[in-house]
């Protein structure tokens, strides 16, 4: 018997769909699986026809950088600095939790294309409208990024990010220990499997203190 052919068309190969199936491809094997090759398999095409649409490999990979920055929030004009940073800070966190492989790739490539300019800009263009003076500006913008980054590495790493998970993984340490090994451990371990433990609480905990921290300093010098 024959087989039927698929007769929907293949939508053309553009540059869009090449860095949006970079993008599926890393978060399902990792970045390292991302080669031309791999890239080409998982368009359906040959690798050389991604040629016709990027230079190489590095190409890619900065169109991915603005893929994924274009994702996140940013201030809007004439927003309050303090909920514009929250905001951006909680999307940040929302898009690179899907895609936690990019903060290395961030960090490693810089930012030069226009989204990401376009997004330093204006996170740093709200600031400077709200009084921070550029040296703290830069401060402000430095410590959001680490605590963002630092919080989506752990929580990528745990097992646990649920109030239930956290409860049966309590419950489960709890009755391995006492408390005169482990009276602290043991204290907190009875506070977490009353509390309502969630890894937003803890984000947003530590994201609220930060803000307050930089409302306290002088924003001017």
């Amino acid at each position: 018997m024959t087989p039927t052919k698929d007769p929907s068309p293949r939508p053309p190969l553009t540059r869009e769909r090449v860095f949006g199936a970079a993008v599926d491809l890393a978060d399902r094997d990792g970045l390292g699986a991302l080669t031309m090759r791999r890239l080409g398999a998982e368009l359906g095409v040959e690798a050389m026809s991604l040629y016709k649409h990027v230079t190489n490999k590095e190409e890619i990979l900065d169109g991915i950088i603005e893929l994924i920055l274009g994702q996140i929030e940013t201030p809007q004009e004439g927003a309050d600095w303090k909920e514009a940073m929250r905001r951006r800070a909680i999307s940040a966190r929302e898009v690179l939790s899907h895609h936690s492989w990019a903060i290395g790739l961030l960090e490693a490539r810089g930012s030069n294309g226009p989204t990401a300019m376009r997004y330093i800009d204006s996170i740093l263009g709200n600031l400077r409208s709200a009084g921070f003076s550029i040296e703290n500006a830069v401060h402000a913008f430095w410590l959001l990024d680490s605590f963002v980054y630092g919080q989506v590495i752990q929580e990528t790493s745990l097992p646990i990010t649920s109030s239930k998970e956290m409860t049966e993984s309590t419950g489960s340490t709890l009755e391995q220990v006492t408390a005169d090994q482990y009276p602290h451990l043991v204290e907190v371990g009875e506070h977490a499997m009353r509390s309502d433990y969630s890894v937003d609480k803890e984000f947003e905990y530590g994201l609220d203190l930060i803000l307050e921290a930089l409302e306290q300093n002088p924003m001017s010098t």
